[in-house]
């Protein structure tokens, strides 16, 4: 029996601090680094992070929906990000770390606007929850230097965690 595998992509700010929560889970098979949303075909890191090119950094993760559903990714997701900060991601700035569910399905569509209903409707937020979800677009894989940057940087990924407010963010509002 052929096992088949599904998609998800999720914006969540840098993408150096959202492959660390998907990577080793059960089910998981790949979690990818990259840029998604914009009009530049293979854009590099140094276009992406000028914030001109509408690009999102992003993660596409490969997984087994028999091992870990879609509904799972979801609330792993959520508790990664501040789903009220439309201007980027605790201190990267700009359109290039805005959040967004990017659905490959419309299965999926639905699971993440039942989602996102939830963290509204949850009243943990007194500002809007402005995730996107949007359809998927062409995910352009990052540079090796940015794939799995938490076990080749560790010292620098605990730092950027830290220092960049995400770590106390999810500490306060979502634990």
């Amino acid at each position: 029996m052929t096992k088949t595998y599904e998609k998800a992509t999720f914006a969540g700010g840098c993408f150096w601090c959202m492959v660390k929560p998907f990577d080793e889970q059960p089910g998981i098979i790949k979690v990818t680094s990259g840029y998604t949303g914009g009009d530049i075909v293979n854009p590099s890191y140094e276009q992406v992070k000028t914030g001109e090119t509408g690009h999102y950094e992003a993660v596409e993760i490969i997984f087994d929906p028999q091992l870990f559903s879609y509904e799972k990714l979801l609330s792993l997701y959520w508790p990664q990000i501040d789903p009220t900060d439309e201007r980027g991601q605790f201190f990267d700035r700009g359109p290039q770390y805005r959040t967004a569910i990017f659905y490959h399905t419309e299965a999926q569509k639905k699971q993440a606007e039942k989602s996102r209903l939830e963290v509204v409707e949850s009243g943990r937020f007194s500002k809007p929850i402005v995730t996107k979800i949007l359809q998927a677009a062409p995910f352009y894989e990052a540079e090796d230097e940015h794939q799995t940057f938490y076990k080749k940087n560790p010292v620098k990924y605990k730092q950027e965690q830290e220092e960049s407010g995400r770590k106390t963010f999810i500490e306060t509002n979502w634990l």
